[in-house]
């Protein structure tokens, strides 16, 4: 088991081995997981194709140092305690030796049902076990998982099954979330309809509705455990093989789907999980997140497990029955160590603080944040009001492409800042560069953010599409990995993320890149071209404002704004719904055709004392008007 770092002396001291060295650094850490083949060579890159590989010519299965591994120690030690959506529904607690023989006997449905290693699986599923134990069963037999979070539409999913070529589908007939039951069926069901490589479809019974089952592509999940086989060997993998696919939104309108291999991202899960939350033997560690992300793929499944920790698995929402529910949960099963996102926390903040008051949250001793920078009133309140002024707060930048937490406080161990990410993880090397690609160098500097030496997590490739992931991610600043971020690096060397600098908003916590959402919106009959910017937002860090040009024979008014939210739902799914649409006779382009975002922006904000130059606009009259309309 990797060793976590205990003060900030050995904080520095790591830091420095790190960068001077970093393949003997990172061999050390892997030495510590169970492989069945020694690697040759720790780390073979150039970020000019780009390629990376880490502990090269190794041999392993993760779900032997996730599960296998543990049996002897911790074998009666809870694994997985799952919190159902009701909050009068008993919790369940699944033992390292139960989640181990779940594991096995889901692979072997997976084998049975046609998966073999290579294989593509896609996991379309409520927060429930069953989607933790169907991630480690694809692991276990060497076949690629691709989690679609449960609230996208149709259209989205079977979007991600055609682009990786799935040959099953596992999903259930549906799901609680909140006061709401969602019919994942039906949804699925669409979804396979333009899906002709999906050959088996296996279905969970959770809320138990009347479903239609396609003879010989539809199975229950329970049919098929009922007579299968408890061992399923793991299968022997190359740690360059990959692991699972998670597809994110970018500038264009296509998800890219991220690619990662398993040798680097097993070691960088745990080390970075262990040492950000500073986790010890007994704690009960929660991450509220949904699997569908990347930050439950890390910090709910891989990270916890690696690190032979009790991690919570929620299937509700924060607000249900009432906002008391988080802090209900947590004084329920005494939970340490809390990870959250700002769009929650903002969420709650505006609620009665009673809701907090009810509940003894003094186990608590490390709070996290994740997915989005954190406002100042949001940290302060999460500092006062949960942490009591006595728990140190991870506010963690990562990516779903970097696989794992790369700038954050180590708890309780690093120095904390309001809304400063603040430190690099050892085996990091940020660097800030300007708009010519030259390094920033010093402190009190702004600049975007890149990463200029690999790490064992990094995204390997696009799947189906590498030259996108070189254009993307590489091609910008050669030799340096671009996050898309802004950043500053204050007086003290700290880090705080600006926000992003490409066609990309971030929602909840959640990327949304402005091509996507705006061909929805380009659907509707009435739309003839659409333009969307983020705009600030009290709970979700940044709403949606959509700029929409109809046609002019068509009559627009509140049913065509429900209209167009309603074709949005459709083909992304409500989380990608505008909060604000416009009508506008144009758009504020360059003679060339380019949308000008950046005057759209401040309109959106509300700023608009200073739209800078407009002389290259084709038609700069049309600013006017849509200032006078602004919502």
């Amino acid at each position: 088991m990797i060793q976590k770092i205990n003060s900030f002396e050995e904080y520095q001291s790591e830091y420095s081995k790190s960068v001077s060295n970093p393949e003997e650094f990172w061999a050390k850490q892997a030495e510590t997981f169970q492989w069945k083949k020694k690697w040759n060579k720790t780390l073979e890159w150039n970020f000019d194709e780009p390629k990376v590989e880490w502990f090269k010519g190794g041999k392993l299965n993760i779900t032997e140092n996730c599960l296998d591994r543990h049996l002897e120690e911790r074998g009666e030690k809870t694994a997985i305690l799952w919190e159902p959506n009701e909050p009068n529904k008993p919790a369940i607690h699944i033992t390292y030796n139960e989640l181990h023989d779940r594991v096995c006997k889901f692979a072997n449905v997976l084998k049975k049902n046609g998966g073999k290693k290579g294989d593509r699986i896609c996991l379309y599923m409520p927060m429930v076990p069953e989607l933790a134990i169907a991630v480690l069963a694809c692991a276990r037999i060497g076949a690629i998982h691709s989690v679609v979070f449960a609230g996208f539409s149709a259209k989205a999913l079977a979007e991600r099954i055609n682009d990786s070529q799935c040959n099953i589908l596992v999903t259930a007939d549906g799901g609680f979330r909140g006061a709401k039951t969602i019919d994942l069926k039906t949804i699925a069901d669409e979804a396979l309809e333009n899906c002709l490589s999906i050959k088996k479809s296996i279905i969970l019974k959770r809320i138990n509705s009347e479903v239609s089952m396609k003879q010989d592509r539809d199975v229950w999940l329970h049919d098929e455990l009922a007579s299968i086989d408890l061992s399923c060997d793991a299968e022997e993998m190359d740690a360059e093989d990959s692991l699972f696919i998670l597809y994110t939104s970018g500038s264009t309108g296509q998800p890219k789907g991220v690619q990662h291999t398993i040798g680097g991202y097993m070691v960088y899960a745990e080390y970075s999980f262990k040492n950000v939350f500073q986790c010890e033997e007994d704690d009960i560690y929660w991450c509220t997140a949904d699997i569908g992300w990347i930050t439950g793929h890390s910090y709910i499944v891989y990270g916890p497990l690696l690190a032979g920790a009790t991690t919570v698995m929620f299937e509700g929402v924060p607000t249900y029955p009432d906002a008391g529910r988080f802090w209900e949960v947590v004084e329920k099963h005494k939970v340490n160590l809390f990870y959250t996102a700002p769009t929650a926390i903002r969420a709650l903040q505006a609620c009665d603080i009673d809701f907090v008051n009810n509940y003894d949250l003094s186990s608590l001793r490390v709070l996290g944040s994740v997915g989005e920078p954190i406002n100042v009133e949001a940290w302060e309140w999460y500092n006062e009001h949960i942490g009591k002024q006595n728990c140190p707060i991870v506010d963690t930048w990562w990516q779903t492409e970097t696989g794992g937490m790369m700038i954050s406080p180590l708890a309780g161990i690093t120095e904390l800042k309001p809304t400063y990410a603040t430190l690099p993880l050892p085996g990091i090397q940020p660097c800030l560069v300007d708009a010519d690609g030259e390094e920033i160098f010093g402190n009190d500097v702004e600049g975007n953010l890149c990463i200029k030496y690999p790490w064992p997590s990094m995204l390997r490739t696009l799947w189906g599409d590498h030259e996108r992931c070189r254009q993307t991610y590489f091609s910008t600043y050669p030799g340096k990995y671009f996050t898309g971020d802004g950043c500053k690096r204050d007086a003290d060397g700290m880090y705080r993320i600006t926000g992003r600098v490409d066609d990309v908003i971030n929602v909840s916590g959640h990327r949304m890149g402005t091509a996507e959402v705006e061909n929805a919106i380009n659907e509707h009959e009435a739309v003839i071209e659409s333009a969307i910017v983020g705009y600030p937002h009290d709970i979700k860090g940044q709403g949606i404002y959509a700029y929409c040009i109809m046609e002019t024979n068509k009559a627009v008014n509140d049913t065509t704004r429900k209209e167009i939210l309603a074709k949005v739902t459709d083909i992304i799914g409500p989380i990608a719904k505008p909060d604000k649409i416009q009508f506008v006779p144009g758009l504020p382009k360059t003679r060339s055709g380019k949308i000008m975002r950046r005057i759209l922006r401040k309109i959106a904000e509300g700023d608009t004392s200073n739209l800078g130059d407009t002389s290259t606009l084709l038609d700069p009259s049309v600013i006017e008007t849509i200032k006078k309309g602004a919502i």
